[in-house]
């Protein structure tokens, strides 16, 4: 079994994959009475899907009771530019830096199938593999597995690759050495919670969705508040502050990230104006084979209005107009909403 974990290790680092560890599928037992406090408390919002499968979530039992070992796996994104770097360029939209590259999900699941064919020959086992849509808490379990540790933004931190991971994990029927779990090293700081612009960050390691921009832009299918759309500033996709202000990403170097998670250039920086004259088909070509995608053009246009109306760029109420017609009555109060800003 030594051996084998060996050349798991190896194969996982020939598949592209950068960080890597091992837990028992029992090994995060507090993370399944964590998510259930997180869901009594409404921090979900309305992802309904996570309450609905949380008992398959809790625990790799849960959803698969012939789990015995869990491979955990990290796959870098780090960025090669600043993150943060557009903050003031108001007219232009800002995209989170894991959704600039090419789908994740395709990726990393299919580095996972690869090596889910090879251990299967290798070892005989059954296994499932899972990138981020399944009921599995991949964060509590990489931390189990030594991968990293969860910081007070409660994304993963490696001390080499910093929080630009992407994970992956395997469970398999394979009684597998397990690793020894990450120690956190994020000490006093609290600069991912003092840089969050809509205070989402309600606790060390407690986010509360409803609050979090990432959630807002992504998640949210109705208006989005107008508590939060100042604070929302040109972002129109996720946000990274609280991933790019952290240490830790010092360390980070975008080479080693996948190839295929480089920034498009047309992602970097889109124009506003552009964004909002897309059509469905439009928003179809611009965003294929991106996470964007999924989201549909409707958000999209929301997202941009809300932007547009932080801009305090007078020459994008042209682009904003055609939207107070629009038979989506959540598009059709944001442009008001923005049109509103940009005359005051």
């Amino acid at each position: 079994m030594a051996s084998l974990k060996t050349r798991i290790f190896d194969k996982a680092r020939e598949l592209g994959f950068c960080a890597w560890g091992i837990a028992r599928a029992d090994s995060a037992p507090e993370a399944g009475q964590r998510l259930r406090e997180w869901i009594a408390a409404g921090h979900h919002g309305d992802m309904g899907w996570i309450e609905d499968r949380a008992d398959q979530r809790a625990t790799p039992a849960g959803l698969w009771p012939d789990a015995r070992s869990v491979i955990a796996l990290g796959m870098s994104y780090a960025p090669a530019h600043d993150p943060l770097a557009l903050a003031g360029a108001r007219n232009r939209g800002r995209i989170s830096v894991y959704a600039q590259g090419t789908d994740y999900h395709k990726v990393v699941k299919k580095a996972l199938k690869a090596m889910g064919r090879w251990l299967a020959d290798e070892a005989g086992c059954e296994l499932k593999v899972f990138v981020d849509t399944a009921p599995v808490m991949e964060k509590p379990l990489a931390a189990a597995a030594g991968v990293g540790w969860q910081g007070k933004h409660s994304n993963l931190l490696n001390r080499e690759h910093g929080s630009w991971l992407f994970l992956g994990i395997i469970y398999t029927t394979l009684d597998l050495e397990p690793d020894p779990a990450a120690e956190p090293h994020c000490g006093s700081c609290t600069r991912c919670i003092d840089a969050c612009p809509t205070a989402a960050i309600v606790a060390p390691n407690l986010v509360d969705a409803r609050r979090c921009i990432s959630y807002l832009t992504i998640e949210q299918a109705g208006p989005i508040p107008v508590e939060f759309r100042e604070a929302i500033g040109n972002r129109i996709y996720g946000c990274d502050d609280c991933l790019a202000v952290c240490p830790w990403n010092r360390f980070a170097r975008a080479a080693q990230a996948n190839r295929a998670f480089h920034a498009r250039p047309e992602l970097v920086a889109p124009a506003l104006a552009d964004l909002l004259a897309l059509d469905d088909r439009a928003f179809r070509e611009l965003f294929s084979g991106s996470p964007i995608k999924r989201i549909g053009v409707d958000r999209m246009i929301r997202n941009c209005l809300v932007a547009a109306g932080n801009s305090g760029d007078k020459t994008l109420i042209e682009a904003v107009r055609p939207h107070l017609a629009s038979g989506n009555p959540v598009i059709a109060e944001a442009a008001g909403w923005a049109i509103a800003r940009l005359d005051a």
